[in-house]
C-alpha cells in the first residue's frame, strides 16, 4: 500500500504570523519547513557539517539577524519525502541572510542545491522558557547584544 503524496506549499511572499501572547514583546518565534530535493539527503548533512565546522562564523552572524536560537532538523514522510524544519527566535528587527559574507554565501548556495525553493510556515500558538532566559532572548531580539 502506498502513502499519499505529502504536498509542499510554500510561502514565497510571507510577512510573518501574529505572535501569541507567550512570546516576548519584539521577538518571533518561527519554525518552517522545506522538502529536500529528491535524493539529496546527503547533500542536506554536507550543508550542516559545513555549517557546524563554521560554527563561529555562523555565531558571528547572529547579531545582525537578531537571531536569539535556530535549530534545524530532518524528517521522513510516511511516503518517503525528506524534509527539513527550522526553528528560530528571532528579532523582530533583525535581517536575513547577507550573502556578502561568506558563510552566508555557502549557506545559500547549499540551500538552492539541496531543498525545493520556498518554506511553508507553521503557526506559532506556545512558548515557553524560564523568565531569565526569554528576557536575555528579548533584549538580544531588540539590541543584538547581551547588553541593556
Amino acid at each position: 500500500m502506498t502513502e499519499p503524496h505529502t504536498p509542499f506549499r510554500p510561502q514565497f511572499e510571507f510577512v510573518g504570523h501574529p505572535m501569541p501572547p507567550s512570546v516576548p514583546e519584539g521577538l518571533s518565534l518561527e519554525l518552517s519547513r522545506a522538502r529536500l530535493l529528491d535524493g539529496k539527503e546527503a547533500q542536506l548533512d554536507e550543508w550542516m557539517q559545513m555549517l557546524t565546522d563554521r560554527y563561529e562564523e555562523c555565531v558571528a552572524t547572529l547579531p545582525a539577524e537578531r537571531a536569539a536560537f535556530e535549530a534545524t532538523f530532518k524528517h521522513t514522510e510516511a511516503d518517503g519525502s525528506v524534509w527539513m524544519y527550522h526553528l528560530a527566535v528571532m528579532g523582530t528587527g533583525g535581517g536575513g541572510l547577507d550573502t556578502t559574507n561568506p558563510v552566508d554565501a555557502a549557506h545559500e548556495d547549499y540551500a538552492k542545491r539541496t531543498k525545493e525553493r520556498g518554506w511553508e510556515e507553521l503557526t506559532p500558538l506556545f512558548m515557553l522558557g524560564p523568565t531569565h532566559i526569554t528576557e536575555a532572548m528579548a533584549q538580544w531580539g531588540r539590541t543584538g547584544t547581551a547588553e541593556s
